[in-house]
């Protein structure tokens, strides 16, 4: 199965895909594509598989084999779905099918167990996969964390064992007081928003850790299910949602 290009990609997908994906990408600009860009660069000898759609960061996905994926999860076997992006205007077209088909056409190429993935239900969703949509798919549940993400999978083959998360994914906590911030640069925002909530935390005297996670074994062992951004208060888990410097403030009660 032929890899190609910077951005990863295998298999016969549609040239709606194929096109855009043998192009340079232009979704952010600056800092934030070099930083997105690299960490995609690194992540392509491991395996990783990144398609996306002529329309410009409108529809993509992006797996790996989960053995590399940066989550704290077991699943020996299964290729882990980083991320399946589909904007608004994009949904109801059916690009959510062509491109998890594609990935599934891959994993039995390679064959893998199965699929797997995070999600999680309501408003605790935000950057994670719809659960309903999974389940319609034929995925299942594989393991849920005490934060109510949960694990799904699609089992290919019989009696694939289900992947699960590590112990300290399963119960996320930290021991040190104030906002802790654990994150990478898999998401391009991140670079952009982290150093402006650590200024504004200064500013107003708000005790706030920023770990960067920069390597798969670190990330493998992060205390949450999810390593793009996870943010505790208090050793609790608090959420995987991107914060603004205002949205932090209001999250850390402090008025504009």
């Amino acid at each position: 199965m032929a890899r190609t290009s910077i951005l990863g990609g295998t298999d016969e997908l549609h040239p709606y895909y194929k096109r855009k994906h043998r192009q340079r990408t232009h979704l952010l600009s600056g800092k934030q594509s070099l930083v997105k860009k690299e960490w995609l660069r690194q992540r392509f000898d491991e395996g990783l598989v990144f398609y996306r759609s002529e329309e410009r960061g409108k529809c993509f996905i992006e797996y790996i084999p989960a053995e590399n994926a940066w989550v704290p999860i077991e699943a020996e076997g299964y290729l882990y779905i980083n991320c399946l992006w589909i904007a608004g205007a994009m949904k109801g077209h059916g690009y959510s099918n062509d491109l998890l088909n594609a990935c599934i056409r891959d994993a039995k190429a390679q064959g893998k167990k199965g699929l797997c993935i995070l999600c999680a239900e309501g408003r605790k969703r935000e950057f994670l996969a719809d659960p309903k949509f999974l389940a319609y798919k034929g995925f299942q549940t594989a393991d849920i964390s005490d934060c109510g993400i949960s694990l799904m999978y699609l089992p290919l083959v019989p009696n694939a064992e289900p992947p699960k998360f590590r112990q300290c994914a399963k119960h996320p906590k930290t021991a040190e007081d104030g906002f802790v911030l654990y994150y990478t640069d898999q998401c391009p925002f991140t670079c952009y928003w982290v150093p402006k909530v650590q200024e504004i935390a200064e500013e107003h005297g708000i005790p706030f850790k920023a770990i960067h996670i920069t390597d798969k074994e670190s990330a493998q062992n992060v205390p949450a299910p999810v390593t793009t951004y996870a943010l505790f208060r208090d050793g609790q888990f608090l959420t995987q949602s991107i914060q603004s410097d205002k949205k932090f403030l209001a999250l850390a009660g402090v008025r504009g």
